[in-house]
């Protein structure tokens, strides 16, 4: 997830596109949040370690 938004945020930047930007925040920031929860040992979702 961290990965799809670092690649829609710099396809925001590339085309000009505030849409892919906003998208890119928001996943990366998900996905930061989902692996810093699977690292402190939390479940996130049905799922007990999130890479």
């Amino acid at each position: 997830m961290i990965a799809i938004g670092i690649i829609l945020l710099l396809a925001g930047m590339v085309f000009h596109s505030g849409i892919l930007w906003g998208l890119g925040i928001v996943l990366a920031i998900a996905g930061a949040a989902a692996a810093l929860l699977g690292r402190a040992g939390r479940r996130v979702g049905p799922r007990v370690h999130y890479y």
